[in-house]
């Protein structure tokens, strides 16, 4: 039991660690790529990711590709909070699930009011998603004031908001239907939970059959990135101790997902041509329904459903935490970046649309992490400064 609380503890610390320069290779990435795409050779940038390998555009690879390693990671993220994490308890996995169940909703009939019955309407599930590493690369930035409270709960909240944009991935953004190669993936599927079943620990073959089991989701329409996190299920716990298979893989995967697969992501997805009416296409009813839906539903969805989780003593608000530095995590749940892109490029055909949302998305990331930083670096030195007035205090009275 230390054993596997260490192994916990060390894989967490690391995890924690990464985010803040995972964070900061994201934004340079993004910059950079979006200087390229409107510098000289933005023609040419642009073309390189729609350049043929193997039969696929490289964006293809990326997006369908390596993302799904990205959500293998995810789904190993979830599998250990359900098992011995925030979700492992229901009393304490309630509150980020009610928190994460408004901040999807919120912001999905925010989208849903400016869009309700036009082409954008498929766009309602964009700003229901957090980014993990921005948001807690912001957090970090903050260093040890943040209390490991709000770090958790910021956390759990971003992995059940990841889980909710997989179902509504799965469920909505999936394009046709192919019942044999799909009959063929869940083939695949059962072959792995039979191989946990027989407690098999070698990673190779679950990873060999995950391929196997993306390509036939691909070839039947759901989309192969969900492949990931059913793989993630499928790999053996046991424990969570060092020797756990998903703990190794965990390990493995964090720098490759965090400093090469995203930054991939950014560079390739980001690369918007900013045209001189880009002020007018922020203006669309899609563009405000996703940035109000970020900027505003987030935290309203997230501090509202809490609160009234709490009211109906479902669940328990963060002790010792001031109610501003929940409006302040709030707040950068509002970072979709990652997600909320990834989502676009599945909701809409129409490049135009496409660009304004990928543009609509970066300036409402950008403004949830200035105004939750802001928030939160005030909430946190005031908090810091009654602490320390009251160990004053105390220490003048003995």
């Amino acid at each position: 039991m230390k054993k596997r609380a260490t192994a916990v503890r060390k894989l967490y610390h690391a995890f924690i660690g990464n985010e803040k320069s995972a964070g900061i290779t994201l934004i340079l990435c993004t910059l950079v790529s979006l200087y390229l795409a409107n510098s000289g050779i933005g023609e040419s940038y642009t073309h390189f990711w729609h350049n043929d390998v193997a039969g696929k555009l490289v964006e293809f690879w990326i997006n369908d590709g390596f993302m799904t390693i990205f959500f293998l990671l995810v789904g190993l993220d979830i599998k250990q909070e359900i098992y011995i994490g925030e979700l492992s308890d229901v009393k304490k996995s309630m509150l980020p699930i009610v928190a994460a169940l408004g901040g999807m909703l919120v912001p999905a009939g925010i989208h849903f009011f400016f869009n309700n019955g036009t082409p954008t309407q498929s766009g309602i599930g964009i700003p229901m998603a957090t980014d993990i590493a921005f948001s807690l690369g912001i957090l970090s930035l903050l260093g040890k004031k943040v209390p490991v409270s709000l770090k958790v709960f910021l956390t759990a909240l971003a992995i059940i908001d990841d889980l909710g944009a997989i179902v509504v991935i799965a469920i909505f953004y999936s394009k046709g239907f192919f019942v044999v190669p799909f009959l063929l993936a869940i083939g695949v599927f059962l072959i792995l939970l039979l191989l946990n079943n027989l407690k098999v620990k070698m990673l190779f073959p679950y990873l060999v059959l995950g391929g196997v089991m993306w390509y036939f989701l691909l070839q039947s329409g759901i989309h192969a990135t969900i492949s990931g996190v059913l793989l993630a299920f499928t790999i053996p716990f046991v424990g969570g101790g060092e020797q756990s298979p998903s703990v190794k893989l965990m390990h493995w995967l964090h720098l490759p997902v965090s400093f090469l697969i995203l930054p991939l992501f950014a560079l390739a997805n980001t690369g918007i041509v900013i045209e001189n009416d880009w002020m007018l296409q922020l203006g669309s009813i899609n563009s405000m329904g996703i940035a109000a839906g970020l900027i505003i539903g987030k935290p309203i969805g997230i501090v509202g459903f809490s609160l009234l989780g709490s009211l109906l003593g479902i669940c328990k608000l963060p002790q010792g935490n001031r109610f501003l530095s929940f409006i302040g995590i709030g707040m950068l749940a509002g970072i979709g970046f990652t997600m909320s892109i990834f989502i676009s490029l599945l909701a809409f055909e129409d490049q135009q649309v496409i660009t304004s949302s990928k543009m609509a998305i970066l300036l409402a990331s950008a403004a949830s992490a200035l105004v939750g930083f802001l928030v939160l670096s005030f909430s946190l030195r005031s908090r810091e400064t009654v602490v320390k007035e009251e160990e004053e205090f105390f220490a003048e009275e003995v």
